[in-house]
């Protein structure tokens, strides 16, 4: 399985996954999978529809907000929303995992449920710099 890592208890973000992920990701207890990579985006890459399939039938909701470069305000905020209505831990991935943990930050920071200095911790601690994307 991919690296996953956790950001927070109910936040994790991974590098591109496999359909033969899922059924792990469901056994650590993820609830819902964001796929924030747009299609074709690569060779060889699952599409959004093969993830979607894996994902259910492992018993987990899925949701497809693809990202290109940085994210939308409107990516941010339906990204928000699907974690807000999950019921469960939540595992969102892309390439690197790079635009998960910046589309779920910013939403953070905007909705002032995080301090920014909080976030970019966060995402150092999981191997990332938020420190030039975050609103301050």
């Amino acid at each position: 399985m991919s690296d996953i890592r956790a950001v927070t208890p109910d936040f994790a973000v991974a590098p591109q996954l496999a359909p033969s992920d899922m059924a792990e990701a469901a056994s650590r207890g993820f609830t819902l999978v964001i796929n924030n990579r747009p299609d074709g985006e690569a060779p060889g890459q699952p599409t959004s529809l093969e993830m979607e399939q894996a994902a259910r039938a492992a018993g987990m909701d899925y949701v497809h907000i693809p990202v290109i470069g940085g994210p939308t305000p409107d990516q941010v905020e339906q990204n928000r929303a699907a974690i807000e209505s999950a019921g469960g831990p939540v595992l969102a991935f892309c390439r690197s995992g790079t635009r998960s943990i910046v589309t779920w930050s910013i939403g953070e920071r905007l909705a002032g449920a995080q301090s920014r200095q909080d976030l970019i911790e966060q995402g150092s601690a999981a191997g990332y710099d938020l420190s030039g994307v975050l609103p301050a």
